[in-house]
């Protein structure tokens, strides 16, 4: 994960549920990209077609409640989501979201100004989200989540740890 990127916004509501994200007709696909074809199904069918590499999904509360399925995460990751912005995640989802690698953005202040298809920038280490020429901080995660992060989560940092 870069130091700090751009990408286009994909808007949401409050209280996007992992049903919504990846519908539960689809749990029984475990490859990764097939998911992603699936991703924000249950908003409408046109969703994931809307998806390109390098899209953040921006939530208001709560995002990412209901059950705690891992393909509520895949399934964005591999559609080509590189961050989630929100109000709020759910506590859950923001664990799998940071084991996955996505970038998970807690930024109220900023969600209120993002508008659908709108080009955002973020630096994780800044704690800053870019919507124009307007800036809003955020509390970065600790050290040792973006150590997470930037090794594409936590199965590669494991990996590594492991090796050294």
């Amino acid at each position: 994960m870069s130091e700090k990127f751009c990408g286009i916004a994909i808007k949401l509501g409050d209280n996007i549920n992992t049903d919504v994200i990846f519908p539960g007709a689809y749990l029984n696909i475990s490859d990764p990209l097939e998911m992603a074809k699936h991703a924000l199904e249950g908003i409408s069918d046109d969703f994931p077609s809307r998806i390109q590499e390098g899209s953040i999904v921006v939530g208001g509360v709560n995002f990412g409640c209901g059950s705690s399925r891992e393909g509520a995460v895949t399934s964005l990751k591999y559609a080509g989501v590189v961050a989630i912005i929100t109000k709020s995640f759910s506590r859950i989802y923001y664990r799998n979201v940071i084991n996955q690698g996505l970038m998970p953005v807690e930024c109220s202040e900023a969600v209120g100004h993002i508008a659908d298809g709108q080009e955002i920038c973020i630096s994780l280490s800044q704690g800053k989200v870019w919507i124009g020429s307007k800036s809003f901080d955020f509390v970065p995660p600790p050290a040792f989540v973006q150590e997470i992060l930037k090794e594409g989560g936590l199965l590669n940092y494991t990996k590594r740890k492991i090796a050294l």
